[in-house]
């Protein structure tokens, strides 16, 4: 998102955090109303278009919003989409967009207040890795032609009493509406979310063997300290990688054997 969008998205983040800090409303459920109303603003364009026309006042776009979703979610939901059609948008899309964060962000919260943030991150990660690694489950579960009653159902199958519920959940949202992503790249974003969810930033480690406990911990020390902020690892073996490891910090590969990197990350700290 650029401009306009980027600051109303930032608002309403703010927003949505101030009603989750009341342990009194239920984040699943704003995460389901939330995902509720993307579903509709992504297929009723107009719509879409009348919420975030420039010219219009906001506050009559706010009125229209009440209007119309008052009966269909409950008050923190509506207010909260109230208050975003009142912001200024660079592109009607960039509002739906929000809007389906904003339900993510509702479902890890409910993770976070659980407890379970960080199995959230690992299994969506984990899973990512089994759908770019499985071919016919991948093909199961982005096949638009397949009924999404049968889609659900091996996806429970898969997940059912494995994971997280917020986990199931995101999932399940994803597959049943990715919006013109792929299925690695939706469940990608999902765990930055996540990871974002907790200050942290992801770095994929890919290591020719499994790294002990000592040396997952000095790996995510020295990352930390490189880039200023709390490191989540998520962690992957690939034999080929002869060795050592391979890191992805954002767009910023790291190669080189584990010693040597925890070293040099020591020096460049240092100095």
């Amino acid at each position: 998102m650029n401009g306009a969008s980027r600051e109303a998205l930032a608002a309403a983040r703010e927003r949505l955090d101030a009603l989750t800090d009341n342990t009194s409303v239920d984040a699943g459920s704003l995460a389901d109303e939330l995902a509720a109303v993307t579903a509709l603003l992504d297929r009723e364009v107009s719509l879409r278009r009348v919420l975030t026309d420039p010219a219009q006042p906001g506050e009559a776009k706010a009125e229209l919003a009440q209007r119309l979703l008052g009966s269909q979610v409950g008050g923190p939901a509506a207010d909260l989409v109230a208050g975003m059609v009142r912001s200024r948008w660079s592109q009607s899309r960039d509002l739906v967009d929000a809007l389906e964060e904003l339900a993510n962000l509702a479902d890890l919260t409910g993770a976070q207040r659980a407890g379970k943030l960080d199995s959230v991150e690992d299994e969506l990660f984990r899973f990512g890795r089994i759908v770019t690694s499985n071919t016919e489950l991948r093909a199961a579960l982005t096949n638009r032609a397949a009924p999404a009653s049968a889609k659900g159902e091996l996806l429970r199958s898969l997940l059912g009493g494995r994971a997280a519920q917020a986990t199931e959940r995101l999932v399940a949202r994803l597959v049943a509406a990715p919006r013109g992503r792929s299925l690695e790249s939706g469940l990608e974003s999902l765990s930055k979310l996540a990871a974002e969810r907790r200050e942290r930033m992801v770095a994929v480690v890919t290591s020719a063997v499994p790294l002990s406990d000592g040396q997952k911990q000095r790996l995510g020390d020295a990352l930390a300290k490189l880039y200023g902020r709390r490191m989540h690892l998520n962690l992957d073996v690939d034999p080929e990688v002869l060795g050592g490891i391979r890191v992805l910090v954002g767009d910023e590969v790291i190669n080189g054997s584990i010693a040597d990197r925890i070293e040099d990350a020591g020096r460049r700290v240092a100095g």
